[in-house]
């Protein structure tokens, strides 16, 4: 390793997923993590895998103790990235639960210090966002909104809330490293 990398997690959310995978594609020196359901999600947005692996690596949810979070110990990382992520990945985040390689990494990257950007898909309580047929309308649960509003209070934690912030924000925080 030259110089410390990107960590990208995408979990099981559809919510601008195109876009943000568009985005993360632009990108060097990154590397992929997927959770279960957002391995499923991409399959469901028709996006290939295999594409994605041309320009990075990517890591799978396939073992119980998450082996590659050791790399945030070893400064192999920069930043942790997680977009778009689910509530249910943003709760289990809140609650400091870490029983998924995403959800470890999200922790591991904190106990190091290493700053997260977390686009979350649940962010206003009446929102439009994308399903595998095209745009939805969709109204978040309140708990699910409380869990965003939280995340926003933890250390070394940015919550972005729209793909355009995230890109502004990636992209500054990979300018600040330069």
């Amino acid at each position: 390793m030259d110089k410390p990398r990107l960590a990208w997690a995408i979990t099981g959310s559809g919510h601008y997923i195109e876009e943000c995978l568009d985005f993360l594609l632009t990108l060097d020196n990154v590397d992929l993590y997927l959770s279960q359901a957002g391995e499923e999600v991409l399959k469901m947005y028709g996006i290939n895998l295999d594409d994605v692996r041309k320009k990075m690596s990517v890591y799978r949810d396939k073992a119980a103790s998450a082996p590659p979070v050791g790399h945030f110990y070893k400064g192999y990382y920069h930043t942790f990235v997680m977009a778009p992520t689910t509530s249910n990945t943003i709760a289990k985040c809140v609650l400091g639960i870490a029983d998924s390689l995403v959800t470890n990494l999200y922790s591991q990257a904190g106990k190091c210090k290493v700053p997260s950007i977390v686009y979350p898909c649940d962010i206003a309580p009446e929102m439009e966002t994308t399903a595998p047929s095209g745009k939805v309308m969709v109204y978040p649960r309140k708990i699910d909104l409380e869990g965003t509003a939280k995340l926003r209070t933890f250390e070394y934690t940015s919550v972005v809330e729209s793909v355009d912030e995230l890109i502004i924000t990636v992209k500054e925080r990979l300018k600040s490293l330069a």
